[in-house]
């Protein structure tokens, strides 16, 4: 079948050698000519920001709120450094580290919320070849310290408010970690504290000196040399550090550029871009590669989502990032706005989003399709967020369809959905502007990537079918080089020069993707955290009360839920202490039983140190143990997922439906 957006490479592939079959190859229509070369002279990441410091000295680059009174809560407006600024300070933090002895192929920490200082301290370790370690605290418990022994880090800036957090892996660090430099002050406690390991600790003023006193020059570095290793969580244990090359970079931006020049949208040097998602991600760092390679605007939030929209307000950014719970958020404000806003307001909204749908429905441009209620109705959510916004990209998990529907009609602006992991360097599948058919999925692959489904028989799913489904496998010049010093993770999802995802896809008939499964029994929740379920089960299974526990979760959700099989004995002990009455099937259905059984849980998830997204907020207790004549079992008494989420949707929407839900 012809896929509008896709070009065929090759011909799919029966199974063979104990291998399962393989759909035919297929990269964007907007490469059958060949992938797209990257701009002349654009060999590294740092070719990326010096070129564009030739280009456009004088733009405004990176710019943060000035605070009013030391009170974040009170700001003014955005002060910025030009591009030749930040160049200058970069050569300067450059220079003091060579000064140390730090030089190409060192390791070098970044520790902190996104601010002008961790864009300069990641510039200077693309200057001079050393490798930026991203350090991300919500990875876990003892993740910062295991990132900077494994990645062997010996020399990391760190936020001011973060030097507490980074001094707790001492002494286990002082092996590895030398030299520690703050984004702002260094207080006299920090320093003894430093000093007692044998460290030393420099404030962000003390380093710029040091790089005063002599210049060096800038080694030469090469397309495959590795620019970051960019850790990521695993599905059991440790996070891996994923080996990300300049090439990798290069090629994804080269394919972003093409593609936004297709539709029409490239970035320009006056765009404004709202820099908030993690810098230690991957989805927010190739975006902020591209907008500096375009001599475009980067301004900080102050680090408090509570705060995000008045800076918003303030910056108005042209383009914004966000991931779905981001979304949910500004959704869930505005529809409280419209309910409370009176009957004439509520009906004149409704009527203006009617229609405007249902004229994009029909083909029409969301610029063209109401005019007059973008002015009347729909101008008060564009200016909400800052006026300007031209195009909304979300990432790191599914969007709802409800919700991209609807920032699509009220925003005014092109809303596009994209899919990528850290492996493939970020996007690898966005949707279209004004494509409304392309709602619910991921839209075709970027223009520098070939993409194949492989077939999963075990789940049924059959990768030469006239509806093609199967594991996304990808293959391009975007590839990471591997997982540092983990060559045993790295052969299970790199086979023959394809990355195997793990995510279960779904071809559309346009040539757009549709994520429909995992894999393997892991799965990401709203907030973009990944949850490794097996683990989990083994860990809850630890309760007493309990014989037997599924827990699931989606990408729609923020919270997990189960269904558990309580120990039958336990259970009816329990309710004889307490004076509840009733048999077992009577006290699996009792609410109280059932927050008793919560309790039992949340108490394990507590004495084993579980992340807040790990602990499980409802349940259904099921008095029949799971079985193999329900189909929920395997004959090895292996839990069959998929057949049991099936057997359990009611109970898992009623859980959702009155689950105690995190706080926004």
């Amino acid at each position: 079948m012809q896929r509008k957006y896709l070009f065929q490479v090759e011909e799919g592939k029966e199974a063979a050698a104990g291998r399962p079959s393989v759909g035919p190859v297929y990269r964007s229509v907007f490469a059958k000519d060949g992938f797209p070369p990257s701009v002349e002279g654009l060999e590294t990441c740092w070719d990326i920001f010096r070129m564009s410091v030739e280009k456009n000295p004088g733009n405004r680059m990176l710019g943060r709120r000035k605070i009013v009174e030391g009170n974040p809560a009170k700001a003014g407006e955005y002060e910025w450094l030009t591009y030749q600024q930040v160049y200058e300070l970069v050569l300067k933090i450059g220079n003091a580290m060579r000064s140390l002895g730090y030089g190409p192929g060192e390791k070098c920490g970044i520790y902190g919320a996104n601010c002008p200082e961790w864009i300069i301290s990641m510039e200077a370790c693309n200057a001079h070849g050393l490798y930026c370690v991203p350090l991300y605290d919500t990875l876990g418990a003892g993740a910062i310290e295991f990132i900077i022994c494994h990645a062997e880090t010996s020399i990391a800036f760190v936020e001011e408010k973060k030097i507490p957090e980074l001094l707790k892996t001492l002494p286990n660090t002082a092996n590895v970690l030398k030299t520690l430099v703050s984004f702002g002050k260094v207080s006299n406690n920090h320093k003894e504290e430093v000093n007692k390991f044998g460290l030393e600790i420099y404030s962000w003023e003390e380093f710029l000196q040091k790089g005063d006193i002599q210049q060096y020059d800038l080694p030469v570095k090469g397309k495959g040399d590795i620019c970051t290793i960019m850790y990521t969580s695993g599905t059991t244990g440790d996070p891996k550090g994923v080996l990300l090359s300049n090439k990798a970079i290069i090629a994804l931006i080269a394919g972003v550029k093409h593609l936004l020049a297709t539709v029409k949208e490239e970035v320009q040097e006056n765009d404004v871009y709202i820099s908030y998602l993690p810098l230690a991600h991957i989805f927010d760092r190739v975006i902020e590669e591209v907008f500096i390679l375009n001599g475009a605007s980067i301004g900080f939030w102050r680090g408090d989502v509570k705060l995000l929209v008045e800076d918003i307000g303030e910056l108005k950014p042209t383009i914004f990032c966000a991931v779905p719970r981001v979304l949910e958020r500004i959704y869930g404000g505005l529809n409280q706005k419209i309910s409370s806003g009176g009957l004439l307001k509520r009906s004149l909204f409704n009527f203006a989003y009617s229609y405007k749908y249902n004229q994009m429905q029909k083909g029409k441009k969301h610029e063209q399709a109401a005019t007059l209620f973008d002015k009347l109705v729909f101008d008060k959510v564009k200016k909400g967020l800052g006026g300007k916004v031209r195009i909304i990209l979300s990432g790191a998990a599914p969007l709802a369809a409800h919700i991209e529907t609807f920032f699509r009609v009220v925003s005014c602006a092109h809303v596009l959905q994209g899919y990528g992991l850290t492996e493939t360097c970020g996007g690898t599948f966005v949707t279209l502007p004004n494509e409304l058919r392309m709602l619910g999925t991921v839209g075709p692959p970027v223009p520098n990537v070939d993409i194949c489904l492989e077939s999963v028989p075990e789940m049924g799913y059959d990768s030469l079918a006239s509806t093609p489904r199967g594991e996304v496998c990808i293959k391009g010049d975007t590839l990471f080089a591997g997982y540092y010093k983990r060559e045993d993770l790295t052969t299970e999802v790199l086979v023959d020069g394809w990355f195997h995802t793990g995510d279960v896809g779904e071809w559309q008939t346009d040539g757009s993707l549709k994520i429909i499964d995992r894999k393997k029994n892991i799965f990401k929740l709203s907030q973009g955290e990944y949850v490794a379920v097996e683990n989990l089960e083994l860990i809850y299974g630890l309760v007493s009360d309990i014989e037997m526990i599924w827990i699931y979760g989606n990408s729609f959700e923020a919270f997990l839920v189960a269904v558990v099989n309580p120990q039958r004995q336990a259970l009816e002990h329990w309710a004889e202490e307490n004076g509840i009455k009733g048999d077992f099937n009577a006290l699996c259905e009792d609410k109280r039983a059932k927050d008793y059984i919560l309790g039992q849980l949340s108490k394990i998830a507590k004495e084993k140190k579980l992340k807040g997204y790990e602990v499980i907020k409802a349940v259904h207790l099921d008095p029949l143990p799971f079985d193999i004549e329900r189909d929920l079992l395997t004959p090895s008494f292996k839990k069959k997922r998929p057949q049991m989420l099936k057997y359990y949707q009611k109970e898992i929407d009623e859980m959702y439906k009155g689950g105690n839900k995190p706080v926004a």
